[in-house]
């Protein structure tokens, strides 16, 4: 099968935006690629952190993604730092990186906006760092959101940058795998589901916080009082009703919604009974998994050993190809 790379930093609790736009499609993929998933902890230090939370929050994404369905028999699950080639090759393809394309990376400008104080070169760096996670092991095709895939067009240009300069052709051109999943936004209705917003519905929340949290969500701001009409095509809400309930459902939340026939409130309860089905079975394997951290470092182990040997095979060949290797 051909090879397909992917991760997510340690930065927090998943929302059902991650799991949607992102893990699902990871645990489908696993039938028809050789995937290979990390934990990028490294990519986690360019904002500020409290530094004994880490291994804690390594420990809860690797148990994330195993409750979700992630299976280390059927890919290989590691993290970042665990690799040194992973820094080895970013420096290597930061020499043959072009500053313009770099300057042109829209998400540096976004997250120096929200890390004023802390704009560093990691910050500005990372998609080196990123291309670097992905050719290191010779990944075909990486699964990314719409807002990824500049990202991926970087990569595409650091590796035919590479294999021009040093006569090569020992990297592919990785192409993405856009995720079937329109962007979900968070209970406010106005920005993309963040933890950093606080505007998310966590994959531990449990069943009071998720109807807390959905109560809170807003709707057609037409709608005051329940029997005031609203519009569907402007609630955030339905949007929601979209990816989460039938088609039955959705045509009565619709109808509802116009002819006011149904409040927001009820809106939202039929919405709750079909989040907790998705959300609740995740959060209880997640807890059983976590009674066990061994287990859960054993299979970070294994899947580390596993890259360890693509790593070094490909560091190898990178050191010949550019003089290096004696």
């Amino acid at each position: 099968m051909k090879r397909l790379f992917s991760g997510a930093q340690p930065t927090g609790t998943l929302h059902i935006g991650n799991y949607l736009g992102a893990i699902k499609n990871w645990v489908d993929l696993q039938e028809k690629y050789e995937c290979v998933f990390s934990i990028v902890d490294y990519h986690s230090l360019t904002i500020n952190y409290e530094k004994e939370d880490m291994k804690k929050r390594i420990i809860d994404l690797a148990a994330t993604y195993l409750a979700c369905g992630i299976d280390p028999e059927r890919c290989k699950l590691f993290v970042q730092s665990w690799i040194k080639e992973h820094t080895e090759l970013m420096w290597i393809l930061s020499c043959v990186t072009p500053m313009g394309e770099l300057n042109r990376m829209t998400q540096f400008k976004d997250k120096s906006s929200k890390n004023v104080g802390n704009v560093n070169l990691g910050l500005y760096a990372y998609p080196v760092l990123q291309a670097a996670d992905i050719i290191l092991y010779k990944s075909e095709f990486v699964p990314v959101g719409e807002d990824q895939v500049q990202h991926i067009e970087l990569t595409r240009e650091i590796v035919r940058k590479f294999n021009a300069r040093y006569n090569t052709d020992i990297f592919p051109e990785p192409q993405e795998i856009l995720s079937s999943s329109k962007r979900i936004l968070g209970i406010d209705g106005e920005n993309k589901m963040s933890k950093s917003l606080n505007n998310h519905i966590g994959l531990d929340d449990d069943d009071k916080t998720i109807q807390q949290k959905l109560m809170q969500a807003k709707t057609d701001p037409a709608r005051v009082r329940k029997t005031d009409p609203g519009n569907p095509a402007v609630c955030n809400v339905f949007s929601w009703h979209k990816i989460f309930s039938t088609e039955n459902e959705i045509s009565e939340c619709a109808k509802g919604c116009v002819d006011a026939s149904i409040g927001c409130v009820q809106c939202k309860k039929i919405l709750l009974s079909h989040m907790k089905e998705l959300i609740t079975p995740i959060r209880e394997k997640k807890a059983q998994i976590l009674k066990d951290t061994d287990y859960i470092k054993d299979v970070l182990v294994e899947g580390a050993k596993k890259c360890d040997i693509i790593a070094k095979n490909t560091i190898n060949e990178v050191r010949e190809v550019i003089g290096v290797k004696i």
